[in-house]
């Protein structure tokens, strides 16, 4: 018997090989062993194969590095569809809808057909800006007649909605010769999320069949416009609930600052997952209930929940909003003992908050340790510093940021190999970076640094000036006295000013003690639709200052005619995990007795040592 020839050791390699990719494309968190397995593409000369780049390109992509994905797709000398496809679906997951549709673009010019896939994908990259974009593929899906896949007349429902056209969602919708419990879900859930709640609901009643998620859609939409009572009675409707459904109500009810409702439905779930940790212990820090966000944190630390990158920010962001300095300590000390790290973002957060929290010195050292800034950093930083009355220190750290313009505005281009997506230029400063500097210059009395800056932004940085950029250059300019000039520069704005601008100046004025340019701001004003309590006061401020009580008098008066009453101040301090609030005339505090006392007993030495001092 004649033996059988052995099979060449190329095609067993490669038999590896292609069981190797499948592998790595299907789930890999190991970026060494993907490019190890490029290198044996590379050795066996199957870079252009058809089955060897889709896979190459899916576990790169699926390692955040797009810029290899790309590599791959351009080395491949025929593509086919599915190739496209494959490419598609990594510019969608990275949200890069002007590459993606410059792919399908070049698909079309390579006279290669587009199948029930290609569609989807290229939808699902649409930024919410896209409409003209989703209305051309609509007119393409209809020339190449896919509107029998309902995978494919779904995908564009939900393009729509995201676009917020509602009504090309609902036409379409109309328009589909059937539907499935996806097509009416996406449609409840679309106009749920645009606050058209009665259309919702007039749909979800119309539903042939319902599920979870056409119960959660309906309880997504009250819950977000703020209706909690109704969110309420479609929770305690609901044939079955999970963990979304309890998460949703909570959340419903943390917004409608109705704590103890959310903390009673929080107790009395069964299963409890990151999300809701989070949805609570944010909730009670923002609303500066310090004892007892830092107890359930370390309740959520003991039943082994660690927060991700996601609920780092959320809860930092919170701990900012409050003052609540040692919650957010307790937040970076649990970040740090994980394997993930900080992250950028997380950085980010943990600076603003010990910036807004009073710390200036640990926001400044977390600063400059981070092994990777982005433009986020940069900005923060700069309005930490601007915000502490480090003037001069901002417009250094403002000198440091690159001077060179961006040649390319989109930064979320490609990444390079290490998933980075900043240019080898640097960080480009911003409308918010100038926003910051400008502030800086304010507080910082840099009368004619600012004025430099100001022309700068556009002229160097291709930033227009906004609304807000104006607002700043009036308070450096009333600020350090020069009332005319700001004047001068509210009548030249190119944009209507508007009651915030005219407010800026008022005050000003009140603090030049200018009755006669106050008067002439105060009719500005007194035009606006938008003229509130808290001008009115300054007005009146200006007018005190003066001695014109008649004036005074007068504008009181159209003060509480209109209703208006200006919002007090506030002030804040955080001791053993509680924020405390004071404001002038206050004595909610349950040791405002104590206070009193004490503030007193302070004025009574500081007297006693001033005659003390006065004495020969």
């Amino acid at each position: 018997m004649t033996a059988l020839p052995r099979a060449p050791r190329w095609t067993s390699q490669r038999r590896l090989l292609e069981q190797t990719l499948a592998e790595l494309a299907h789930n890999s968190t190991d970026l060494h062993a993907i490019k190890q397995a490029h290198a044996q593409v590379f050795k066996l000369h199957l870079h252009g194969d058809l089955f060897a780049a889709p896979k190459l390109i899916t576990a790169y992509a699926g390692r955040h590095r797009l810029f290899a994905a790309v590599a791959v797709f351009h080395l491949v000398p025929q593509p086919n569809t599915h190739l496209y496809n494959t490419l598609l679906r990594a510019y969608a997951a990275f949200s890069f809808p002007i590459r993606a549709f410059s792919s399908f673009i070049s698909m079309q010019r390579a006279a290669i057909k587009p199948d029930n896939f290609t569609f989807p994908f290229l939808l699902k990259s649409c930024a919410e800006t896209m409409i003209l974009n989703v209305e051309m593929i609509h007119a393409q899906v209809a020339k190449s007649g896919f509107f029998s896949d309902i995978f494919v007349p779904n995908s564009l429902l939900d393009a729509y909605h995201r676009c917020a056209v509602r009504s090309s969602a609902g036409k379409l919708f109309d328009e589909m010769p059937w539907r499935d419990l996806v097509s009416w879900n996406t449609m409840i859930a679309g106009l749920a999320k645009g606050g058209e709640m009665a259309a919702a609901e007039k749909l979800f009643e119309e539903m042939p069949d319902r599920d979870l998620i056409s119960w959660n859609a309906m309880l997504a939409g009250y819950a977000r416009a703020g209706d909690g009572d109704r969110a309420f009675e479609v929770f305690e409707m609901m044939p079955e609930r999970n963990v979304v459904s309890w998460s949703t109500v909570v959340s419903g009810y943390c917004k409608k600052d109705d704590l103890d409702m959310a903390r009673k439905l929080f107790e009395e779930m069964k299963e409890r997952n990151l999300v809701v940790w989070t949805i609570i212990v944010s909730a009670y820090a923002g609303r500066g209930r310090g004892r007892e966000a830092m107890a359930l944190f370390e309740r959520m630390e003991e039943e082994g929940m660690e927060v991700d990158g996601a609920a780092a920010v959320s809860i930092l962001a919170a701990c900012a909003e409050s003052g609540l300095k040692g919650l957010g300590m307790m937040v970076e000390a649990q970040v740090r003992r994980m394997k993930t790290g900080l992250t950028t973002q997380v950085y980010n957060a943990l600076l603003d908050m010990y910036a807004k929290c009073g710390d200036l010195g640990r926001a400044q050292e977390l600063f400059q340790t981070m092994p990777r800034k982005d433009l986020v950093s940069w900005n923060s930083m700069l309005h930490a510093l601007a915000l502490h009355g480090r003037a001069e220190e901002a417009l250094s750290l403002f000198r440091k940021m690159s001077l060179q313009k961006k040649k390319n505005n989109d930064h979320n281009d490609v990444a390079d190999d290490d998933g980075n997506y900043n240019d080898d230029e640097g960080v480009v400063p911003d409308g918010v970076t100038f926003l910051g500097v400008l502030s800086a210059c304010a507080h910082g009395g840099l009368v004619e640094e600012g004025r430099m800056i100001f022309a700068a932004m556009e002229r160097d940085y291709s930033v227009r000036p906004s609304i807000e950029h104006f607002g700043a250059m009036v308070d450096l300019l009333g600020r350090n006295g020069l009332l005319e000039e700001a004047l001068w520069f509210i009548k030249a704005m190119p944009i209507k000013p508007n009651a915030v601008i005219w407010g800026t100046l008022l005050v000003a004025c009140r603090g030049q003690g200018e009755v006669g340019l106050a008067e002439e701001v105060l009719g500005e004003l007194e035009r606006l639709p938008e003229m509130d309590a808290g001008n009115l006061a300054a007005a009146s401020g200006v007018y005190a200052a003066a001695k014109r009580w008649d004036l005074v008098s007068e504008v009181r008066t159209k003060m509480r005619d209109a209703g208006a009453e200006k919002m007090t101040g506030l002030s804040c301090i955080e001791i053993d995990g509680v924020v405390s609030e004071f404001s002038i005339g206050d004595r909610s505090h349950h040791q405002s007795e104590q206070i009193v006392k004490m503030l007193q007993g302070v004025g009574d030495h500081i007297r006693h040592l001033s005659q003390t001092a006065a004495e020969p």
